[in-house]
């Protein structure tokens, strides 16, 4: 398969359509370091991965219903649970992190943009191993309590979290959209 079709061919899954087995051990690692080449302005190494799996899945979720506690101090039990149940989805979640340092040529935007290149580079190399994944974020994931929850700091941003495990089924073919519609020249 070229490069070309692994990349128009990749698919995100949804978080609740992923089961056993999830990438683990050196095959985890393997999917974890194609984040590596992604480009990296001033050579920084902003990546920071915390691998989320068996029961400290059920820590974030309780992390995700205390922001919407947080958020909506009247959230029913009912609104909890479904915040919980979001890192319960995948049978693993990675944290995709960027952990931004001042720098006097490399802004903290393409810090953080080298850690999100890093992210599509875990998708696809997740995908080519026979994986399904998807990246989310929402709230919980630009929200102090889930930053501190996990030990990040105040230059720590999550990019998102990365769900993967098995796909239960052949995701659907998406249409997309032809990039010609969103290409000029520049008459300079």
């Amino acid at each position: 398969m070229s490069m070309l079709h692994t990349l128009a061919a990749r698919r995100s899954i949804k978080a609740d359509q992923l089961t056993l087995p999830a990438p683990a051990g050196e095959t985890l690692a393997d999917i974890l370091q194609s984040a590596m080449s992604a480009p990296d302005h001033g050579g920084i190494k902003p990546w920071h991965f915390l691998v989320i799996e068996g029961d400290a899945r059920e820590q974030l979720g309780d992390l995700f219903a205390k922001v919407l506690r947080d958020i909506k101090p009247d959230a029913t039990i009912q609104e909890q649970a479904v915040a919980r149940g979001k890192a319960l989805r995948a049978p693993l979640v990675v944290a995709i992190c960027a952990r931004t340092k001042p720098h006097p040529k490399v802004p903290e935007i393409e810090q953080v943009l080298t850690v999100a290149m890093g992210a599509e580079n875990i998708l696809l190399a997740a995908q080519s191993l026979g994986y399904g994944a998807v990246l989310l974020t929402g709230g919980p994931a630009y929200h102090p309590i889930v930053k501190q929850g996990l030990g990040l700091g105040d230059g720590d941003h999550i990019v998102g979290f990365l769900h993967m495990g098995t796909a239960k089924e052949e995701p659907l073919r998406k249409e997309r959209p032809n990039a010609s519609d969103f290409t000029q020249s520049w008459p300079g």
